[in-house]
């Protein structure tokens, strides 16, 4: 069973920076996917950042593209979202999740095998 554990999130300003980290656990972890979702009130889960585990592709939400920079510590089992340049509309609970083996899309929830309990990050105007 693989766990994820967020981390970062906090009340910050516009224009204020944060980094989240997702730290993964179990007996044999492994990973063909890692992606950031989040989900504001009263709307659904939307993909925000993905990377790939074995290899350096990365994948972006049009609306982050440019401000957020998805990263990873295989050595740590651990992937990172710096988000910079934050806007009150990335306001959210922001979730880790873990495809095991390709299943489709990188930008769809049920896609994704395990997920963390979330972060929540708060920007103030």
């Amino acid at each position: 069973q693989v766990q994820l554990v967020e981390s970062g999130g906090g009340l910050v300003q516009a224009g204020d920076s944060l980094r989240l980290s997702c730290a993964a656990s179990g007996r044999t972890f492994s990973s063909y996917r890692m992606g950031w979702f989040r989900q504001a009130p009263g709307k659904e889960r939307e993909f925000v950042a993905a990377i790939r585990w074995s290899s350096s592709s990365t994948y972006y939400a049009d609306s982050v593209k440019g401000r957020f920079t998805i990263s990873k510590d295989k050595a740590k089992n651990t992937v990172y979202l710096q988000m910079n340049s934050l806007k009150p509309e990335d306001t959210a609970v922001y979730y880790c999740a873990s495809q095991k083996y390709y299943s489709g899309s990188y930008d769809y929830p049920p896609n994704y095998d395990y997920w963390g309990q979330g972060t929540q990050v708060t920007v103030s105007s």
